[in-house]
């Protein structure tokens, strides 16, 4: 992620155990991700299984970025956001590599506590910009 694309890479400190409310992904699953019709070769409930192994996991309808399917959030332990860390969206988690790196990040700490594997780098993306029709939830 580049600063020109007004998107946010994720903050990072001191790695450690997050005090307060954990890291929380949420999954897009509800629209097109997450679905065999899109992606056919994808096991979405063992992906699933493997996050809900590393933390806390909320499944969504739908995050409004169906061009980067597999979509997962990754919002900071509460300690991390009172530091200022921010959540991180990430798009084309559709491989062991991509799945283990957000796991393995969740479980050291997640935004601000821990820094994010480098094989995420490019998967980051900015959040997507609600209109009328954005989730309350």
């Amino acid at each position: 992620m580049t600063a020109d694309d007004g998107a946010a890479g994720p903050e990072h400190g001191p790695a450690g155990p997050a005090a307060g409310r954990p890291v929380r992904v949420t999954v897009c699953r509800g629209c097109c991700c997450g679905t065999r019709r899109k992606h056919p070769d994808v096991d979405h409930d063992r992906q699933l299984d493997i996050l809900r192994a590393a933390g806390s996991v909320r499944v969504s309808d739908c995050l409004n970025a169906c061009d980067r399917s597999n979509v997962v959030v990754v919002q900071p332990a509460a300690l991390a956001r009172r530091l200022g860390a921010r959540p991180v969206w990430l798009g084309g988690i559709l491989d062991e590599t991509s799945l283990s790196s957000v796991a393995e990040w969740i479980a050291a700490g997640g935004p601000g506590l821990a820094a994010p594997p480098d094989r995420l780098a490019g998967l980051w993306f900015a959040a997507p910009r609600w209109g009328k029709s954005a989730p309350t939830s």
